[in-house]
């Protein structure tokens, strides 16, 4: 699998696309390998930037997925700080922000996800932030470690994985904080309002505050810096910064200039084999959107993802025979507690909520059920359980209730009733 005169063109240095670079190399690939990132930085994950980044407890040096040196090593030509501005299929071209050209054989978009802007009056005033970026991640910390503003808390917009993650290491900085969420509960369209609940006590107990079934409508400001949040519900919130969590969009507008087929909800549609409408072009990691069984998509935007999507579209675009078929994973850590989801189960797709273990001690699997199936399965504090978890959700059989509730009951040997 030699291919030395054929040419692989990566655009987006994240984890996917280093992850790409390097599953060619380890596969035998020794033709060109181009990586392309419009940050600065060397490929890096990105949990740690709400979490252990945030707080300081983990350096810069942590984050990289590789060494700097190795991408000379195994001759990955870096092309940092340069953004991809057009693909010209037809001439097989990348068109960067400098005018350079660069043809490819295969090509892969790793061009991953931006935050959502709230979209409201006063968002251009300094101190209301995002988190996607180690740049966002510095600025942020910068405002938290401060004294500045200190009588009035960090209002967070939005109650998903990142902005919880990110109150959690406010907390831990002796921030207070404040979180504005229009459902009814945390990260409600993903766990359901069950899960949600326990997820809310459990930051309520580390003293942060919620404001359920409003959102922002404005953020009001002093000599151009954040001073407070307006509500949809007209309460009037002091902040000492904003950090807007809602959601992330993916970032697929260079695939659309090209002409590229797009999903339904967002994202790059491609195949079981992570290939785009054009059979050169392929598609990992947040901006990709998966043919699943049923004729729908699926787009996840988790690190899991991007860490297996990677090498699964390098092994198809060497012409090996993948089918990228995981089963959706998360992981999270807050307040020292390890939160873990595996499965699909929004609300209204299951009809029962099992659970196994004291949800009360955070020491708990919660399964999502339909018809005793189990769809997905959300843990705090219960380490190894992932594999027998995902594949009791891969098998589709029916599952015992009250075996699954027993904690002595091996997840693997469970039958229906």
């Amino acid at each position: 699998m030699h291919g030395t005169h054929r040419t692989f063109v990566i655009i987006g240095a994240g984890l996917a696309g280093a992850k790409a670079a390097q599953t060619l190399r380890e596969e035998g690939f020794d033709g060109r390998v181009i990586l392309i990132g419009d940050e600065h930085e060397h490929p890096y994950e990105r949990p740690p930037l709400s979490k252990d980044y945030l707080t300081g407890l983990a350096g810069r040096g942590s984050l990289l997925v590789h060494e700097p040196s190795w991408y000379a090593t195994n001759r990955i030509e870096l092309h940092l700080g340069q953004l991809a501005v057009a693909v010209d299929r037809t001439a097989r071209e990348v068109r960067l922000g400098d005018g350079t050209r660069l043809p490819y054989d295969a090509l892969l978009l790793a061009t991953g996800a931006e935050p959502r802007r709230l979209g409201i009056p006063g968002t251009d005033l300094a101190g209301v932030h995002h988190l996607r970026r180690l740049a966002h991640a510095d600025h942020l910390r910068g405002v938290l470690t401060s004294r500045a503003g200190a009588g009035a808390p960090l209002v967070v917009a939005g109650a998903g994985w990142i902005g919880l993650e990110v109150a959690a290491a406010a907390r831990a900085l002796g921030t207070d904080v404040l979180v504005v969420e229009q459902d009814p509960t945390p990260l409600h369209g993903v766990l359901g309002p069950e899960l949600g609940a326990v997820l809310a006590a459990l930051h309520r107990e580390r003293g942060v505050a919620f404001r359920f079934g409003t959102r922002p409508a404005a953020v009001t400001g002093r000599d151009g810096m954040v001073a407070g949040v307006r509500t949809e519900d007209g309460c009037e919130l002091p902040a000492r910064a904003v950090l807007a969590a809602t959601g992330v969009t993916p970032r697929s507008a260079l695939a659309a200039h090209a002409g590229l087929a797009l999903a339904r909800g967002g994202g790059i549609a491609v195949d079981a084999a992570l290939r785009t409408s054009d059979p050169r072009i392929y598609a990992a990691g947040d901006v990709a959107a998966v043919a699943a069984p049923g004729g729908a998509r699926r787009r996840v935007g988790h690190w899991a993802n991007a860490l297996h999507s990677g090498p699964a579209a390098a092994r198809a675009m060497l012409g090996l025979d993948v089918a990228h078929d995981r089963v959706p994973y998360f992981f999270s850590d807050q307040y020292g507690t390890r939160l873990e989801y595996s499965g699909w189960a929004p609300p209204g797709s299951y009809d029962r909520v099992v659970f196994r273990g004291d949800a009360g001690a955070h020491t708990f699997l919660a399964f999502c059920l339909r018809e005793n199936r189990v769809l997905a399965a959300f843990g705090m504090n219960v380490p190894g359980a992932t594999e027998a978890v995902a594949h009791l959700i891969r098998e589709g059989r029916p599952v015992d209730p009250e075996a699954l509730a027993d904690p002595a009951a091996p997840l693997g040997s469970l039958t229906a009733a």
